[in-house]
């Protein structure tokens, strides 16, 4: 009888498991947050997205030959301000803009220093759209994969926003500044 007992019991909290998973993928995508992800940094380290856990991140995909190259200049002021404990940037370099990031991953790291002294995470080149788009960036620009928006991106420089629980709140397009009023309020108020 004991036994029987502990099978049902077992049973209803598997069951209520399943039933909390299930809820969980509904309500956040496929993926579930950005904390599912790794990707390279620019050096080749391994970086693990979960430990942005608490911070609201901007992620922006870029390009040394663009005439949006000049917006390193204003993401790395804003780094400079508001980056820390509560927010961070991650730079995604791409060439699938005209060719616009010919570079290697030594050459960019090289370039944003020099010219614009980068200090946010720079990470590995990769694609942001096409057969070979990087899993983030297929999380990022597609409402199946982040349940909330489709944000194919257009342009270098297009930046997406997440808040401090890994979820995609929303995106910038690529010619609004990353220091852009809206963007500001975002990050002190988290309010799009």
């Amino acid at each position: 009888m004991i036994m029987v007992l502990n099978k049902t019991k077992n049973m209803k909290n598997l069951l209520l498991m399943l039933l909390l998973v299930s809820i969980n993928q509904w309500a956040f995508g496929q993926k579930g947050n950005l904390y599912a992800f790794e990707a390279n940094t620019i050096v080749g380290k391994p970086f693990d997205f979960a430990s942005l856990k608490g911070k609201k991140v901007m992620i922006v995909n870029t390009a040394s030959k663009c005439g949006l190259t000049p917006q390193y200049k204003n993401l790395q002021r804003l780094f400079e301000t508001h980056g820390g404990d509560e927010f961070t940037i991650l730079g995604f370099p791409a060439n699938n803009f005209q060719e616009q990031e010919p570079g290697t991953n030594a050459e960019i790291a090289q370039f944003c220093t020099i010219n614009y002294g980068v200090s946010f995470q720079m990470m590995e080149k990769i694609d942001v759209i096409g057969t070979n788009i990087h899993p983030i960036y297929k999380w990022l620009s597609q409402k199946s994969e982040n349940g909330v928006i489709d944000a194919p991106v257009t342009w270098n420089f297009q930046k997406f926003l997440i808040d401090e629980n890994g979820q995609l709140v929303g995106f910038a397009p690529p010619k609004e500044e990353p220091d852009s009023e809206r963007i500001v309020k975002w990050i002190r108020t988290g309010e799009i």
